[in-house]
């Protein structure tokens, strides 16, 4: 699965992205219901999508939701002065489990699950209001 677009992330959501490690992953279990964990993620600049890692990767149950239902969503946020300053992340999109990827930006050196963006929702993150955003990715 490829596909390159610089124009998924604003620079803001970029350098948001880019200082933050710790996110949480929701996919969809066998029974279609929700399984939400707490992962490491990464912005993976070379293929424009949401790289996550983790130890044991490729056993987990989240691997496998993926696997058999290639849809997921992440939320990355943080408070750093606040309830006044929340900022958030949230991207939803097709999820694919790599078992070795060749230009992963997880720092992992086993499988990962790759997130393409299709929908896109921020708060607090780009200037001048850093009002909530929201946008569909093509």
């Amino acid at each position: 699965m490829s596909r390159i677009d610089t124009t998924v992330f604003t620079e803001g959501e970029i350098a948001y992205l880019s200082a933050q490690r710790l996110g949480r992953l929701a996919t969809i279990t066998p029974d279609g219901g929700p399984q939400v964990n707490p992962v490491s993620c990464y912005y993976n600049p070379v293929t424009n999508t949401i790289d996550i890692g983790g130890h044991n990767m490729a056993s987990s149950r989240k691997y496998h939701n993926v696997r058999e239902r290639p849809r997921a969503a992440v939320v990355v946020d943080d408070m750093p002065d606040g309830m006044d300053s929340i900022r958030c992340l949230e991207i939803r999109g097709t999820a694919e489990a790599v078992d070795t990827p060749s230009d992963s930006a997880a720092r992992a050196s086993g499988a990962i699950i790759r997130i393409y963006p299709r929908r896109v929702i921020s708060w607090g993150i780009d200037p001048p209001h850093r009002s909530r955003g929201a946008r569909s990715i093509p």
